[in-house]
Parts: C-alpha cells; structure tokens; sequence
C-alpha cells in the first residue's frame, strides 16, 4: 500500500493534499467532512488587513453615532473586545480545537507591524503554521522592484522572529526573476514557499458599464506555471515546495511531485465536486503509485525536476520553439478552414 505520508514546513502530514485558503473551512460540517477526506491540513481563509480596518472604522463610528446622542452614554463602548480581528481570532481557534490535522492560518496585510502584530495574535490561537500573502499592487511608479521585494523579505524575517510556529510564504508570480525571489525568501527564513497565489482580478460588466468581482475557479492544467517552477526550485532551497492552482485529480498531485513539490494546495476542485473529491483524488494517486510501483513519494519526487532531466531545454524554451516548429501540425488539429 503506498505511503502518502509527507513532511512540510516541519510538520507531519498524512498526505500531500492541503486544502488551500478559501471560505470552506469556516463551514464547522464542511471542517469535518474534510478532516476525514484524507487531506493532510487545511489552510483557514485569509484575514486581511483593510477588513480589519474597515471594522475598526465602522465601530468607532458607531461609537461616535451613540456619543452624539446623549452625553450619558459616552462610555457605551468602553474598550470593546471582540472590535477587529477578535471574531476570526475565536473562529480560528474553534477550528483548531476541532481538526486532528493541522491547521495553518493565512494572513494579507499591508503595514510591517500589523503583519507582525496579527502574526502574534494568531500564533496563540494554537494553529500550526502560518502563511503570509505576498501581492504588491504597485501605486507609485518610481518605485523601483528591488524596494518592493526588500520590504517583503523584512516583513519575513520580522514575523519569523517573534514565532515559533512554520512560516510560509504564498507568491504571485508577478517577479522578473521568481527564482532569486523565492531564494531571498528562502535565505530569510521561510519554512515553505506556495507557488503561487491565485488573484482577483478586476473586471467590468459592459451591460452596465460598471466594475464587477468575478468568483473565477481555476481550471485543470492551470497548474503549469506551478509545475515549471516547482521543477527548476528542486533542491536549490531549504523550504518546503508547495504548488497551486488547477490542480483536479491525483494524476496531477503526482505530476507536481515528479518535478520536486512537497505538496499541493487544492481550493476549485474542491468547491466544483465537494469533499468527497480529496479522497477520490488521492485514491487516484495511490492507484498510481502502486501501478509505478512506488512505496512513498519521496521515491519519485524531484525524478523529472530540472536537476534530474538530461534536456535542460524543457524548463526553457523548449517547447515554444517546438510549438513553433510545427505550426502545421496545430493547423492539422485546429483548421481555419
């Protein structure tokens, strides 16, 4: 019987499979029913730095609204201590205290000390780890890419001193050179890098003429972009590997371990076949390790990696070249007329 069992960030895990950060832990049934699946941890959703401050804002006005009422009660909300993030905090914990897997928290901020400040804060709620949210959306244009990163890597190595939890970092791949990024990163400290985040775009409705947040899932074979760097970061960095993004059946947490993933991050095939579908994908893999008669995942982990490959090309330019090449044969599949 194949053995999924692996280890990442430090910690012990049943299986490869992580449930990425999304709304369907906060779901008690949901947590439960993905305790049993198989999953090896579970990401809790994000929290985020302008929800907090938006529900800093709108209690104070609150505050000030009754204040203005009656003198009498000026002291209506003295020291309110669920006010901010106190509500996600006890959520937090209440998960924790009812998952046998590890829970890692997830948090996007935008201030140095607020990512530090929450990082604390959510450390005591007895999670297992941690995952920080790098995504810069650049508002100055003079600002050079070096400062961004700079800042970034300090906002790290400031978390990961106050912690004694696993610190990973979750990455856009918005980086002229992700590479040297990731081994920044790496050099800071990171227990484990998350390739990479999937990103609400803007939009708008033509109809109305008026901006939209569309709810995108990934698609299957999004992953490729995960796959290239998952296989060109193997072996050359201490923290854990982990892919994301239109990863949808076993075959494909197999292929993310052949080029030297850890472990993968499932979100959109979760919400498109519900719960039921962790087991069924790492069924799949196992079904596959047993035909390939592999024992672990460390057996074949890092085998098609780019250290591992003879065609170095592959990781490149390879197959734009070779698309290129034979544009007849695209034709041939794809005819214009």
């Amino acid at each position: 019987m194949a053995d999924l069992s692996v280890k990442y960030m430090g910690l012990s895990l049943k299986s490869p499979l992580i449930v990425g950060a999304s709304n369907l832990p906060t779901k008690p049934e949901v947590l439960k029913e993905i305790d049993k699946s198989g999953a090896g941890a579970v990401v809790y959703k994000s929290l985020f730095e302008e929800q907090i401050q938006l529900e800093n804002l709108e209690l104070s006005e609150i505050s000030d609204e009754m204040d203005n009422r009656d003198p009498e009660m000026s002291d209506m909300f003295p020291n309110i201590e669920h006010a901010g993030p106190k509500e996600y905090l006890y959520n937090l914990k209440m998960a924790k205290e009812n998952l046998s897997i590890p829970l890692i928290a997830s948090l996007n901020a935008v201030n140095k000390d607020t990512w530090v400040d929450y990082a604390k804060q959510i450390e005591e709620t007895g999670v297992d780890g941690i995952e920080l949210n790098f995504f810069a959306v650049p508002s100055d244009i003079d600002k050079e890419t070096s400062d961004i990163i700079l800042e970034q890597v300090e906002i790290l190595t400031a978390v990961k001193s106050v912690l004694k939890i696993p610190v990973a970092v979750k990455l856009s791949h918005f980086y002229a050179n992700i590479l040297n990024v990731v081994k920044q990163f790496n050099d800071a400290g990171a227990d484990a890098v998350i390739l990479f985040n999937r990103l609400f775009e803007p939009e708008i409705d033509v109809n109305t003429q008026k901006h939209i947040v569309p709810f995108d899932l990934s698609q299957p074979g999004d992953y490729r972009l995960s796959l290239r760097y998952s296989g060109l970061l193997y072996d050359k960095i201490n923290a854990s590997i982990c892919a994301s993004s239109g990863i949808y059946q076993g075959t494909d947490i197999a292929k993310m371990i052949l080029v030297g993933a850890d472990t993968v991050q499932v979100v959109s095939a979760i919400y498109k076949y519900k719960t039921g579908h962790i087991s069924q994908m790492l069924n799949n893999l196992k079904q596959w390790m047993d035909d390939n008669n592999y024992k672990s995942l460390n057996d074949f982990r890092g085998k098609l990696s780019a250290k591992s490959v003879e065609d170095k090309r592959i990781y490149r330019r390879a197959q734009y070249i070779d698309l290129l090449l034979k544009a007849n044969d695209v034709f041939k599949k794809y005819p214009m007329i």
